[in-house]
């Protein structure tokens, strides 16, 4: 089934034409030349019936007696053919919010997961006679694809390798929309966006990767410190031996030690003054 334009024609004239026929009918009638008279009020009827109104943004989806016979898409008033059905299609931009999922990802854990899809009907054909409620269609088939692009990927890579869930908003949306309209184009809807509004860990496993989450976050800093450490120790003794002053192993031990627990350490060194010698 594909979308073709409706045959239609001015409404004002088909209204003026009616007000004809109607008028001539009553005069025809009250003179009772009821053989003149009663054609034209049945010529005035179906030009009553016949008259239908667009509002921008609408579009009529037209069946004569079970055939599809086009659509109407142009806002306004218009003059059909007669003893049609018009079903009534919006074209405007909608916008779906799925609930909160609960999915596993790829890793098997458990997360609650959202999306709001906008989309709107681009084949008023498809989405009225392909799909039995193009709505519910949508409704149903954004959810599957929810659920199925949550559980092709990690809610978080904690060695910063590859696409996860929350580290990668962009290419999951973009992922997530390719997936949507590749579902939906059979209902003769465009996917315009998707996007994520609600990512997070279930309830049960919530603590626990939260603490995980700051185990990491804290042994990244630590290394980042040790990096940063271990240079300004290189900088230092090589400074040092560039002003002349020659350390033997043993002090640059020593000088090493100090310096790697002065840095690194998270509470203030306390200073200790040597009044012999470290021989």
């Amino acid at each position: 089934m594909k979308e073709r334009s409706a045959w239609h024609f001015n409404g004002f004239i088909g209204l003026l034409f009616f007000l004809v026929f109607g008028g001539l009918s009553v005069i025809a009638i009250v003179q009772q030349y009821l053989a003149i008279g009663i054609p034209l009020a049945v010529i005035a009827f179906v030009l009553l019936i016949s008259v239908t109104v667009v509002q921008p943004n609408d579009s009529m989806v037209i069946t004569f007696f079970g055939k599809y016979i086009g659509t109407l898409r142009q806002s306004g008033f218009w003059l059909v053919i007669p003893f049609t059905n018009r079903k009534k299609v919006s074209l405007k931009v909608r916008n779906f919010n799925s609930s909160k999922l609960k999915v596993n990802d790829i890793e098997g854990n458990p997360i609650e997961i959202a999306a709001v899809v906008v989309f709107r009907v681009v084949d008023t054909a498809k989405a009225v006679f392909d799909v039995d409620n193009y709505m519910e269609f949508v409704e149903i088939q954004s959810e599957t694809a929810l659920r199925n692009v949550a559980s092709k990927y990690p809610y978080d890579n904690l060695n910063n390798e590859g696409i996860s869930l929350r580290g990668n908003t962009e290419e999951v949306a973009t992922e997530l929309t390719k997936e949507l309209q590749s579902r939906l184009s059979v209902a003769g809807v465009e996917v315009i966006e998707a996007r994520l509004t609600h990512l997070a860990y279930s309830t049960e496993i919530a603590s626990a990767m939260l603490q995980r989450q700051q185990a990491s976050a804290i042994i990244s800093a630590r290394q980042m410190i040790v990096e940063g450490a271990v240079g300004m120790v290189q900088m230092a003794i090589a400074q040092l031996e560039k002003d002349g002053l020659q350390l033997d192993e043993e002090r640059k031990a020593a000088m090493i030690n100090n310096l790697m627990v002065a840095i690194v350490s998270d509470r203030s060194a306390q200073p200790v003054i040597n009044s012999g010698s470290i021989y």
